[in-house]
């Protein structure tokens, strides 16, 4: 299945491909490590989904939670949890039962999901630092700026950017031939990962994607170093070390987040593009998965330990759990 018939067409070798659909390697180099590679890997999207999902319910839970930080970081946890369930089953079931195999729409499925919550991700992370921003330089406007009208509407555009950003990527893949060879050496279908795979050129899915990534996360990043320098000069002109130290302690929750999302996501990307053959593949393809698990994993811990109100809420949760199985 990796080789489709010599003597296709072009046409036909394109039909043939998309019917037969890609094969997904795992990761290159380590196949005979995959077993125990699938062991740490499964442990941390089982710990995802447990940690990301007990944040969610207890923030929907405590009517104390219903704010806007909070809301933001259900968000946060719900793409999270969406992220990792995009990647991880097929890569499990690839190093377990060996199902390599992926129709070539399940594969441009996975792919628009995998870059559309990536790009969700980063745009919650902005919502969440204007949320820090008007906490701690406009506190009197906080309640009249984020509204439930205004969150509606952030969770709105959030989703409305993501998709309108990703889905001309589905066509632009669509509209390319097809080469005989049709596996991919990675565990999940990511976009240049299945244009590598034409023999069209495919120098628009290229600047495509580079400019999907400048304009989407990219422009995150910036607008997040101008929240955070507008709240640091804010933080320092505060009178009290008290007010200081609270509203550190605040922002450092959501500044532990903002690095686990984008070093390791800045890293693989000039990694790949830039470290060339110094690097090896297995390299790459090992920090994709481990980025898709380790921050969902981590950010209900970083919040869970740093914020009070969650730890209060989720012992009043559990307790009230508690008390209705009695």
């Amino acid at each position: 299945m990796g080789l489709l018939p010599a003597n296709s067409t072009a046409s036909g070798s394109n039909s043939d491909t998309r019917m037969a659909g890609c094969l997904l390697t795992g990761i290159p180099g380590l196949e005979h490590l995959h077993i125990w590679l699938s062991i740490p890997l499964c442990t941390m999207y089982v710990a995802a989904l447990a940690g990301n999902g007990i944040l969610i319910c207890v923030i929907l839970s405590q009517p104390s939670l219903h704010e806007p930080m909070y809301i933001f970081l259900s968000m946060l946890a719900s793409t999270d949890v969406l992220l990792s369930t995009s990647t991880m089953p097929k890569a499990l079931a690839n190093f377990w039962l060996g199902s390599s195999h992926i129709s070539f729409d399940g594969c441009l499925t996975q792919m628009f999901f995998i870059h559309f919550l990536f790009v969700a991700d980063s745009a919650v992370l902005l919502a969440m630092a204007f949320d820090h921003y008007v906490a701690i330089c406009s506190p009197l406007r906080y309640a009249t700026t984020l509204t439930s009208m205004v969150i509606g509407k952030i969770a709105t555009a959030t989703l409305t950017r993501s998709f309108i950003i990703m889905f001309p990527s589905i066509f632009l893949l669509k509209r390319l031939h097809y080469c005989r060879i049709n596996i991919i050496a990675h565990t999940f279908c990511e976009h240049m990962g299945i244009a590598r795979l034409s023999c069209s050129d495919i120098s628009i899915n290229v600047w495509y994607g580079l400019a999907a990534a400048l304009l989407s996360t990219g422009l995150d990043i910036i607008f997040i170093i101008i929240s955070y320098i507008h709240i640091l000069r804010a933080v320092f002109r505060l009178p009290s070390p008290d007010a200081r130290s609270k509203a550190l302690n605040t922002c450092g929750s959501h500044v532990c987040v903002i690095l686990l999302f984008y070093v390791p996501a800045l890293f693989s990307v000039f990694a790949y593009r830039f470290g060339g053959r110094r690097i090896p593949r297995y390299v790459h393809i090992l920090l994709a998965n481990l980025y898709v698990v380790i921050p969902p994993m981590l950010n209900p811990i970083i919040y869970g330990v740093r914020t009070k109100q969650i730890l209060k809420g989720a012992k009043e949760m559990f307790s009230n759990i508690i008390k209705e199985s009695k």
